[in-house]
């Protein structure tokens, strides 16, 4: 995004940086803070909000900040921020509602808690960036419908692969090529895979072993698929999506009918291909002149061709994404409307009547992918409600889950936002 460099540089030079506000103080968190603190001009990280305020100050330490202040109230804040103190505070209620902050970095990972951060920030006219695909995917469309009418953007963010994509997709839709497929481009898939295998790892990188398990059993892969399906509209071929492992993501149209592309595109992804990493996008262009010059180029004999970018980095690139809202009033990604995807349930072993769900990244189940049409026909329990539902009857191993499956917790504001979201958007 050149034109953003420009504009970041004229607040700079204004004196008027972009006031950013940050909920959520984990592993990615780390990474924006120093980001923004160290390398983007015309933009400063004024407050985080963390349930453990040592991580919110760890976070400033660790990007040179020491000039820190505890908010127990939004007088606090906005006093602090216009001293030009940065704030830390337990409440992120206090750092939405704050004048001065003019976008919210929701990064908890967390359904329930990020949709009552978003709410607010929103009530409160502030442009919000999503770093939770597990909300986005739960509820995204709804959170878009209260985000227009309250005239703000909330947006998925840009160097996590669902950015990585629409940014391509855009790129190759301007360039006059159809985008048909679009895919992430990954490296592990195991559904069976839980906290207690993926303990090591986790320990190894600093982060959560919940966390890196959704990662590795596939949860997060719908999830970032589900976005930008619901982003493009496009559909999946199959639950779960095809997942070919060509030896490079250049030879993934070996794995996929071109006439089934040209009826509707659709999201998947590739295990296992060089280059490892990143997404990729599809465009079609079949005239013949065109074609000359792809071949030339070096981009096959088409029509179909394949764009991809090898890396996606978002502890880099949330920042732009930021600029891009404040600036600019664009989203990097968000629904087109109601869902064309849905991210479903599915037990990760035998579940016994009476057991609880541990939701995302847990032992008892896993997300995979569906058409929204399919999963609201099933009346199939969406992965980001999961946690803490009780199951009524037994559940084979592999099975979708049903609402008529489970008990729900009573009084989330996710329920209430999922039933007004079905009601909103007919499949």
């Amino acid at each position: 995004m050149i034109i953003v460099d420009n504009a970041l540089r004229r607040r700079a030079a204004e004196g008027n940086p972009i006031r950013v506000a940050m909920v959520g103080a984990g592993y990615m968190a780390r990474g924006i803070a120093l980001q923004i603190e160290t390398a983007i001009q015309g933009m400063e990280l004024v407050g985080i909000a963390n349930r453990n305020l040592a991580g919110a100050r760890s976070c400033f330490a660790d990007a040179g900040v020491t000039d820190v202040s505890e908010a127990r109230t939004r007088g606090d804040a906005e006093a602090a921020i216009a001293a030009g103190r940065r704030v830390v505070t337990e409440d992120p209620g206090i750092l939405c509602r704050a004048d001065g902050v003019e976008a919210v970095v929701e990064i908890t990972g967390a359904v329930e808690f990020g949709a009552h951060v978003t709410l607010e920030a929103i009530d409160a006219g502030k442009h919000v960036v999503l770093v939770n695909a597990e909300l986005d995917a739960t509820i995204g469309p709804i959170l878009k419908q209260y985000a227009d009418r309250a005239g703000v953007v909330i947006t998925n963010a840009d160097g996590d692969e669902p950015g990585v994509t629409m940014n391509l997709y855009r790129f190759v839709d301007t360039l006059g090529y159809r985008p048909v497929l679009t895919g992430n481009i990954k490296g592990f898939y195991d559904p069976r895979r839980n906290p207690d295998t993926q303990k090591g790892f986790a320990e190894a990188t600093g982060q959560e072993p919940k966390m890196v398990t959704s990662f590795a059993d596939g949860t997060k892969l719908s999830m970032e698929t589900c976005i930008v399906a619901n982003a493009t509209g496009f559909k999946v071929g199959k639950r779960g999506m095809y997942g070919p492992g060509p030896a490079h993501v250049n030879d993934v149209m070996e794995h996929f009918d071109g006439d089934r592309l040209l009826q509707g595109g659709l999201v998947d992804f590739v295990l296992g291909a060089q280059p490892g990493s990143g997404a990729f996008v599809v465009g079609y262009n079949d005239h013949p002149i065109k074609k000359k010059y792809m071949s030339y180029f070096k981009m096959g004999d088409g029509p179909f061709y394949v764009f991809y970018r090898p890396f996606h980095l978002p502890q880099l690139e949330v920042p732009l994404t930021v600029a891009r809202a404040v600036l600019f009033g664009d989203a990097a990604v968000a629904p087109l409307a109601g869902p064309s995807c849905d991210v479903i349930t599915v037990a990760k072993r035998d579940l016994r009547a009476g057991e609880q769900l541990d939701g995302i990244g847990g032992f008892t189940c896993y997300g995979t992918i569906e058409n929204y049409e399919v999963s609201r026909a099933g009346d199939i329990l969406p992965m980001g409600l999961s946690d803490g539902c009780i199951v009524t009857r037994d559940v084979k191993i592999d099975e979708a889950i049903s609402y008529a499956d489970v008990e729900l917790p009573q009084g989330r504001l996710a329920d209430k936002l999922r039933s007004e979201l079905v009601s909103t958007f007919a499949p």
